[in-house]
């Protein structure tokens, strides 16, 4: 699977983090900075994150910020994204079962490494579960950006 990956300053480790993980479980990933902890404005790397993954560039994205509010609602400006802050596993995996989400956003200053990574995992590992009911919805809320 192709992975945008993004991030600001306040999540810098942990998007290094994310990166590894994700090549070592044999992922290809597009990382779109930031690329240290110097002060930078999440919009400008969650959105172009956001952006391939709306565009098909990447199959799916991660966008990390201190909270990871910016970055989700940076990534959900994006026409054609689900983006969902998750900040436990239940989360994680019922946002790709009925909300097929694309775009993954997590805060560095509210999770524990471990528990980051184990989000990333269950995310990155749950299909979307191809229910008509969830499919319907999802509908409906894709054409409210028409």
């Amino acid at each position: 699977m192709k992975i945008a990956l993004a991030c600001d300053h306040g999540a810098f480790e942990y998007k290094e983090i994310v990166k590894e993980m994700l090549t070592e479980m044999g992922h290809e990933v597009e990382d779109f900075g930031c690329h240290s902890t110097a002060s930078v404005d999440y919009p400008d790397y969650a959105a172009p994150a956001a952006q391939s993954v709306a565009d098909g560039k990447n199959d799916r994205g991660i966008v990390i910020c201190g909270t990871g509010i910016g970055v989700s609602i940076t990534a959900n400006k994006i026409k054609g994204i689900r983006c969902a802050l998750c900040n436990d596993p239940v989360s994680a995996k019922l946002t790709r079962e009925h909300n097929d989400s694309n775009v993954l956003a997590m805060g560095q200053r509210i999770l524990g490494v471990e528990l980051m990574k184990e989000i990333v995992r269950v995310w990155i590992n749950t299909d979307f579960s191809n229910d008509e009911r969830h499919q319907r919805r999802i509908n409906k809320l894709m054409a409210l950006e028409k």
